[in-house]
């Protein structure tokens, strides 16, 4: 069994003229990151092409695109981490990297620490062959005109990150976030996306990418409370999915969570009125889904 399934972020969207663009692109990535695990690759190697696709989109909140500090800048966040070594990488407020998640990876595999942050992890990242521009690249006018309409009415205008859960061949499974915070953030903030066990987590049993409002993620360690339910209390993976959205609603937070686990099940529960997200699996199982109601997990 190989599977793999991606996000594109939790919020309160309504049907707009976007929604084609939006599932072609999580299509595409989709389509990236399964190529990998078809041709025998690893779930690692599947979670970073598939977040590196949505990144160069300016449709999601990652990359390209992302949402601006209440100063008008980008401070990027992603984390990666594999499930089978179970080690991890990540970065934080990086402003000139073009793959926020090829930065992520290079502290997985290069560096003797798990998280980097700001010019320390630009140098490490470009030091690895990470791809630079400069910080203009990523504000797009649809941004600006969120933070414009954010400082305007102090009001969110989106929520998430862009991420991803894969499973490969050998039955390792891999877990990554890549993100740009939120709307009119204050320069310096950090969400749950690279804090291993909040935001994203993978183990031998499952891999966890969680999206929506960080803070209340953070304060439940949701992706590990995830794993832990699985592991210790044996909840199947829908199940343990929803109690840990119940303990971030119960703290005033919504949001969702994709999951994965060894046997190929998925599940997507989500608080919010929507969450982009689309699956795979090698039994045929597959879907786009932007709006419908959450699906059951979905089994080997």
């Amino acid at each position: 069994m190989i599977a793999l399934c991606i996000h594109g972020g939790a919020g309160d969207r309504t049907p707009s003229s976007d929604d084609a663009a939006i599932c072609r692109a999580l299509e595409s990535a989709l389509d990236a990151g399964w190529a990998v695990l078809e041709s025998g690759g690893m779930a690692l190697d599947a979670v970073q092409v598939a977040i590196g696709v949505l990144e160069d989109e300016p449709l999601f909140n990652a990359g390209r695109g992302a949402a601006l500090t209440r100063a008008g800048t980008v401070e990027l966040d992603a984390a990666l981490m594999d499930g089978a070594t179970q080690r991890a990488g990540a970065v934080i407020g990086v402003r000139s990297i073009r793959y926020p998640i090829a930065a992520a990876r290079a502290v997985l595999e290069h560096a003797p620490h798990v998280v980097m942050a700001g010019e320390g992890a630009e140098r490490f990242a470009l030091a690895h062959g990470c791809e630079a521009v400069e910080p203009a690249f990523f504000v797009t006018e649809r941004a600006q005109r969120a933070l414009e309409r954010f400082l305007a009415e102090q009001a969110r205008v989106e929520l998430g990150t862009v991420g991803a859960v894969a499973l490969d061949i050998r039955g390792n499974l891999a877990a990554g976030n890549s993100t740009g915070g939120v709307t009119g953030k204050l320069p310096g903030r950090v969400g749950d996306t690279p804090i291993i066990g909040a935001g994203t987590y993978a183990d031998r049993r499952v891999a966890v990418a969680c999206t929506g409002y960080g803070e209340y993620f953070i304060r439940v360690g949701a992706a590990l409370r995830l794993a832990l339910l699985v592991e210790l209390a044996g909840c199947p993976l829908e199940e343990a999915a929803r109690q840990v959205l119940a303990k971030v609603s119960a703290l005033g937070g919504r949001g969702g969570i994709i999951a994965l686990d060894r046997d190929g099940t998925i599940a997507m529960p989500f608080t919010t009125a929507s969450m982009a997200r689309a699956w795979r699996r090698s039994d045929g199982t597959n879907g786009v889904e932007l709006y419908a109601p959450a699906s059951a997990s979905t089994r080997a």
